[in-house]
């Protein structure tokens, strides 16, 4: 009953509704009461009929059968991940082309004896001193004396080691060991600490001690390359890095760094990537400015505090700096989050909360967060979409009647965003069944067809289309395109309404459900333009370090599906007509990114795109010859960017293969 008809009842007759409603409710809660009895009744009796099956001899001896059962099924789980047998030889040849990488990145990589000395003796512009933080608890021996000579092996040496220790009576040794270093070496401070105050309390303690311009962080059992601070001064002298991070390696527990898991590159920085997982990580050193009176490690967020850290600190500062080589090296052991996050469950749970605390600083309300598939602390981030504006789908046609019929169904059925336009710009169809399908479409007051004149030109076309659109967002979409995710629209639309934001884009399958696009790296292929990364990877590949998994920054996004405020894209000039057919988008987001926004891939707006259906490929005859004289008008336009390398790739991976393989 509504509130007014409530209000028109007489008192007695209110109370007799409220009564009615209250017993229904009881009656409601009684019968959830008793299916949830059963339920339990249930499931203990399950429980006790698994127990018996566990207990039995059969079990045990079948124990070799499950596990090659189990060892299949995984298997075959991750092979349906490479798409096909082209796909496992190209992860097998990466995993080669790993291998060989792998000796170039450890102990090979170290200085030797000449470049150690030249690196001593380098005079640098400031006189920078770093407070490296160690919190220490119950480290062994072994881990504690390699990541104290890793620091002692600095060549820069303008370091302070700071070691608060937390250790319980039991782990004495710690004390001893640290006395003895302290002993040696005037750098190194040590504080015991009257009880274990966990990750953030040690840390903010080794604070306290801390002498530095520079803050740097550094866990107790892991290794840092001999020329790590080197190379960090480098980049505070010359750029006048006030964020610095590097790339890094997991290593097996007991082994040398030698023994490596997993080498991370990590892109340039990128808050989105950021924001849905700590790419960055280690590791991080920063000026103390930066806190400007705030805590370092915050104890509310224990378990993932630097996330926390990370994202509040590069919010400040000003030059945030990624030096593209493996200088850290984070050792995997039984109860390391290096190992296995679930160790630490509650960081989970932490990490949410820093993101979450983060972007409300930001000023973002009504978000959501989600663990993805890819890991648990990796996140799919909802922003609430401000206000209903209206978006303009721009979809360029020629003929081709049953690719467009295809996409615009689409867009109509699947939508769940009702506050849109189409505005179809037909160029040149010879067809009748394409002029009697506009009149068909045009039916719907949503539809519009409008005509350009003249040889074909996708920038044109698709800037005619953007000047007729009457929303405030304009969608470029392709006609051999077909919609997979239902809220494909809002996916996109919470980026672009972001201010700092230019070109949103979308993940993108062939027909066979590998992807065609997942954003476009610089440099990337034979021509050295762009390319789509991760290129042909089946549709349930998690990608590199997870990246086909959360929305990130990217160089580029395709013309295929691009959405993008009509205002930045009017201030930008719209597409380049000189780039007629190829590379265009691309064109568009370098501008975008050089006017000071970041532009974004999502993976959570989903699509088919049945590439070339329309106009062909650009391998043979007059379209190669076109598609060169475009690329190498690109590689003059953009030189000095191409030159510079991709900042959301990394300068150690191939530009030749688009799955991440690294340069040898």
């Amino acid at each position: 009953m509504e509130q007014k008809e409530l209000e028109q009842l007489t008192e007695e007759e209110r109370l007799r509704y409220y009564k009615a409603a209250y017993e229904r409710e009881r009656d409601k809660g009684r019968v959830l009461a008793d299916k949830l009895a059963q339920t339990e009744q249930q499931g203990a009796v399950l429980e006790e009929k698994l127990h018996r099956i566990k207990g039995s001899v059969l079990w045990r001896i079948s124990k070799p059968l499950r596990m090659a059962v189990h060892w299949g099924r995984r298997t075959k789980q991750r092979i349906g991940q490479y798409g096909s047998l082209k796909g496992i030889a190209r992860k097998l040849d990466a995993k080669k082309i790993e291998l060989k990488a792998r000796a170039q990145h450890g102990t090979a990589s170290f200085p030797d004896a000449e470049e150690a000395a030249r690196q001593r003796e380098t005079k640098f512009c400031r006189n920078i001193r770093f407070s490296i933080l160690v919190p220490l608890y119950n480290t062994p021996e072994k881990f504690l004396r390699q990541a104290i000579d890793s620091v002692r092996a600095q060549t820069y040496g303008g370091w302070q080691l700071c070691l608060a220790d937390g250790s319980d009576a039991e782990h004495g040794d710690v004390e001893r060991i640290c006395r003895e270093y302290a002993s040696e070496d005037t750098r190194i401070y040590y504080r015991k600490l009257p009880s274990n105050e966990g990750i953030s309390g040690n840390t903010n303690a080794c604070l306290s001690m801390a002498s530095g311009d520079y803050i740097a962080l550094f866990d107790h059992d892991d290794v840092l390359h001999p020329g790590v601070l080197y190379e960090y001064m480098k980049v505070i002298c010359d750029r006048g890095a006030d964020y610095i991070y590097c790339d890094e390696a997991t290593f097996k527990g007991s082994k040398t760094i030698d023994d490596m898991i997993t080498l991370h590159f990590k892109p340039d920085f990128a808050p989105d990537n950021l924001r849905a997982n700590n790419y960055i990580c280690h590791f991080s050193a920063f000026d103390r400015r930066l806190l400007d009176g705030t805590e370092l490690f915050r104890p509310e967020f224990d378990g993932s505090q630097d996330h926390d850290m990370i994202l509040r600190l590069t919010s400040r500062a000003k030059c945030i700096v990624h030096v593209p080589k493996l200088l850290y090296y984070w050792r995997s052991h039984a109860g390391s989050v290096a190992a296995d996050i679930s160790a630490k469950s509650y960081a989970i749970e932490a990490a949410k909360g820093a993101v979450a605390a983060h972007l409300r600083e930001q000023g973002y309300k009504n978000f959501e967060i989600t663990s993805t598939k890819a890991f648990e602390t990796i996140f799919q981030i909802k922003y609430e979409i401000q206000g209903n504006p209206g978006v303009s789908i721009v979809i360029p046609n020629k003929d081709h009647v049953e690719d467009l019929k295809r996409c615009i169904d689409s867009v109509v059925k699947k939508s769940t965003y009702d506050n849109y336009e189409i505005i179809v710009v037909e160029n040149n169809s010879v067809t009748e069944e394409i002029f009697e399908y506009y009149k068909e479409i045009q039916k719907n007051q949503h539809i519009r067809v409008i005509t350009y004149e003249g040889d074909f030109n996708y920038s044109k076309i698709n800037n005619l289309g953007v000047s007729h659109a009457q929303g405030e967002y304009i969608l470029l979409l392709n006609n051999d395109t077909q919609v997979i995710t239902l809220d494909w629209i809002e996916e996109m639309l919470m980026y672009a309404q972001r201010d700092d934001v230019g070109a949103v884009g979308a993940k993108l399958y062939y027909e066979d459900r590998t992807i065609q696009h997942a954003g476009v790296v610089l440099g990337l292929g034979q021509h050295r333009t762009a390319g789509h990364s991760h290129y042909r990877v089946a549709s349930n590949n998690l990608g590199y370090m997870g990246r086909l998994c959360y929305a990130q920054n990217v160089m580029a996004v395709t013309g295929a599906c691009l959405m993008m405020r009509k205002a930045v894209f009017e201030s930008l000039g719209g597409l380049d007509d000189n780039f007629a057919v190829s590379l265009n988008d691309v064109d568009l987001c370098i501008r975008a990114w050089k006017a000071g926004y970041v532009n974004v891939f999502t993976p959570f707006a989903e699509l088919y795109h049945f590439e070339s259906v329309s106009r062909g490929l650009d391998d043979q005859g007059e379209k190669a010859e076109r598609y060169n004289k475009e690329s190498e008008a690109f590689r003059r336009k953009w030189k000095e960017v191409l030159k510079a390398g991709d900042p959301y790739y990394n300068p150690n991976f191939s530009l030749d293969r688009s799955d991440f393989a690294l340069r040898v």
